[in-house]
């Protein structure tokens, strides 16, 4: 393990966690995100933008 690696991902230079939305997807384009009692939509689109939606 690299000395900024973490079990959930990398941190970057100012200690924030870094996640790889591919696998957060899964290799697909779509994922659930749950912040407490709400579920937000995930997708990278096919020009490789990131849209997070309720």
């Amino acid at each position: 393990m690299l000395s900024n690696e973490t079990s959930v991902g990398i941190r970057c230079g100012e200690g924030l966690p870094v996640h790889d939305a591919t696998a957060l997807t899964e290799g697909g384009d779509l994922a659930r995100i749950r912040l407490q009692d709400q579920l937000y939509t995930l997708r990278i689109t096919r020009a490789g933008k990131l849209i997070l939606t309720k």
